[in-house]
């Protein structure tokens, strides 16, 4: 299993802690999926923009269609996610 570290919301300063504030939840958490990137501040951006795009913007795919697909994906992939 890969490991890869991560700087906790709690560390985050500068460019990181911009991108982590936009990007919290409602409980004030990153998800992991993101903060995999947060030794690159600019890849997490872009990250999340992609995911934004995929997921919210118009589709002809309805957003529970979405995620149905992304569930499948995770499961093929043996990923949690």
């Amino acid at each position: 299993m890969a490991w890869i570290r991560v700087i906790p919301p709690a560390d985050a300063t500068g460019e990181l802690q911009d991108c982590y504030s936009r990007m919290k939840d409602a409980d004030g958490n990153v998800a992991n999926i993101l903060a995999v990137h947060s030794l690159n501040p600019a890849a997490l951006q872009a990250h999340y923009d992609l995911y934004r795009t995929v997921m919210f913007d118009p589709s002809e795919l309805s957003r529970a269609q979405r995620e149905s697909v992304a569930v499948v994906v995770s499961v093929t992939n043996q990923c949690h996610y």
